[in-house]
């Protein structure tokens, strides 16, 4: 047996030392990420790129996690010893952590050699790398104590990551351009490439100090899976044909971008979206179909499917798939929706305070849920679960205050937050209870956000993120429960199914130019709804294997 077994077996206290070294990774995925907030716009500014190419940043990004996660299924599959067990979970994040940064060098050599393609590939490697440390870090935040718990070690992660977040912009600004203040686009366009050399050098000198932090601490386990897995041959076939397909489906949409509709007609300009929105469609439908398929399949003959045997990992890499894809979604329409005189007619600084206050609504959820990783009597808790969100919200109003925003407009969002806190309270820790919860909620904000203008139907579609930023943990924890052997190949299919990002935004953006933005946001209204139906169904389905994560004895339910 594994040591990572024995700690979730026999000894349910959770290693609190190992937990503070995980969770400085989760900052610098957090932090890290802040950079590309100004490396986008300086691509668009410096390449002369429009809106869409600009885009194949997001794409090389979540294309490289499902690439990451699908590679290292098909080594175990045909090893028959999943790499990530093989290797172990520290020694895995390690490797991520170093494989990161030769993307970041990748990075440097292409800006030096003035290419954009070269950008994207050093940008991929940086991803494939997150890839392995994600694959490794979700199940090894889950066992690192009681799994009744895991959601709530997640939930750490995640808070730590979206703090990493907040700060990351202002840190990088100060970098920069010698000022926190709120940067203009003139500013990203007279950049110079000497500083983004210097931002990739510090980028892959944190990945390196993370990584170093990680082999010295003798606090953390090996977290070495011993067992051996079964091949599972159909699962991968099934999944290299999708992918196959989803590379059909992407050539067109992307190709597409040689095409210069500056100067189209509007009927022109209209046929082209259809043309994009077709080959998008057709990317989501081989999605649906193909996890339809192995379902279905699996549940006739197990062999040969490995952890797509169980249906709520099946379900759950859906689900994942859904939740990144709302996610982005909700957040990169924000700028757009926020143009139109229904809803102030901001302009791109005047929203960015909202856009902020969406990406931190997440950190408000996250450190909420993290409260229960913490042995705390249930008094304390519960007088944390009120006053953490709370402080969490100003911490966002102070820091985005201080970066030269005005966050005035903003002050009554603490009623939505209000609203979260009597959900947490409501849901008590309970993974599917708290998905179905915020699932439903998710549901209620985006109608009203489709339905109402100005201020209520601002608030609704940013509390889009209070929602959503509680379900990784949950999804993920809910996957992989009862997969034994199979936990890490099961988290590997999760993390690929982060290729949502890249395929849900583009649809609802094009969905935009047909319907108009405001109605768009149905879009996130179907994928809450699904995402409330997962956690009906798969707390049957787990009932049914004998593990209840709502009985008080769910601890014991592995």
């Amino acid at each position: 047996m594994s040591d990572i077994q024995k700690n979730s077996t026999n000894n349910t206290a959770t290693n609190y030392g190992a937990l503070s070294t995980l969770v400085t990774v989760f900052f610098f995925w957090g932090f890290i990420a802040a950079g590309n907030s100004i490396f986008i716009p300086f691509c668009k500014h410096y390449f002369h790129l429009d809106q869409f190419q600009s885009q194949l940043i997001d794409f090389a990004f979540y294309t490289a996690y499902y690439i990451g996660a699908l590679l290292l299924f098909a080594y175990g599959s045909f090893g028959g010893k999943d790499l990530v067990g093989k290797w172990g979970y520290k020694k895995s994040i390690i490797l991520g952590l170093l494989f990161s940064a030769i993307g970041a060098t990748a990075m440097i050599i292409a800006v030096n050699a003035n290419t954009f393609a070269g950008m994207l590939v050093g940008l991929f490697i940086v991803a494939l790398g997150f890839s392995l440390q994600q694959t490794a870090a979700q199940p090894f935040a889950i066992s690192l104590g009681d799994p009744a718990t895991g959601t709530s070690r997640v939930n750490l992660g995640g808070g730590i990551n979206s703090f990493g977040t907040t700060i990351g912009p202002i840190v990088v600004a100060l970098a920069l351009f010698g000022t926190t203040a709120a940067v203009t686009d003139n500013q990203i366009a007279a950049l110079s490439l000497k500083k983004v050399i210097v931002l990739y050098t510090c980028v892959g000198g944190l990945f390196v100090a993370a990584a170093a932090l990680f082999h010295f601490a003798k606090k953390v386990p090996a977290g070495i899976l011993t067992e051996s897995t079964e091949k599972a041959n159909k699962a991968l076939f099934t999944l290299v044909i999708m992918t196959g397909l989803l590379i059909i489906m992407f050539a067109p949409v992307f190709n597409s971008y040689k095409t210069d509709v500056s100067n189209s007609t509007d009927a022109e300009k209209i046929a082209m979206n259809a043309y994009r929105m077709k080959w998008l469609l057709g990317a989501l439908s081989v999605v649906l179909v193909g996890l339809l398929y192995s379902k279905i399949s699996a549940s006739k003959n197990a062999d040969g499917w490995g952890a797509m045997k169980y249906p709520q990992l099946v379900l759950g890499m859906l689900a994942i798939f859904v939740y990144v894809g709302v996610e982005v979604a909700i957040g990169s329409n924000m700028g757009e929706l926020l143009k139109l005189k229904t809803f102030g007619a901001k302009q791109a600084s005047e929203a960015t305070p909202y856009i902020a206050m969406y990406w931190g609504s997440l950190m408000i959820g996250r450190w909420t849920g993290a409260i229960s990783a913490f042995n705390l009597s249930q008094k304390n808790k519960m007088m944390l679960q009120f006053i953490v969100p709370l402080f969490a919200f100003a911490v966002i109003i102070g820091v985005n205050t201080v970066a030269g925003y005005d966050m005035k407009a903003l002050y009554y969002y603490i009623v939505c937050v209000l609203i979260q806190i009597i959900a947490f309270f409501i849901s008590k820790d309970k993974p599917a209870k708290t998905l179905l919860i915020f699932g439903s909620l998710g549901v209620v904000s985006m109608i009203i956000g489709t339905q109402c203008n100005g201020t209520i139907g601002t608030y609704a579609l940013l509390s889009g993120g209070l929602c959503c930023s509680i379900m990784w943990p949950c999804i993920f924890n809910l996957s992989i429960a009862g997969l034994g052997k199979y936990t890490t190949q099961g988290s590997a299919f999760l993390i690929m199914m982060i290729l949502g990002g890249g395929i849900i935004p583009p649809i609802q953006g094009k969905l935009a130019d047909v319907t108009g933005i405001q109605q768009s946001y149905w879009i996130p209204v179907v994928c809450f709804a699904y995402l409330s139906f997962f956690a009906i169904a798969v707390k049957g389905i787990l009932k049914k294997q004998g593990i209840n994560y709502d009985d008080a004895s769910s601890g014991n339910s592995h």
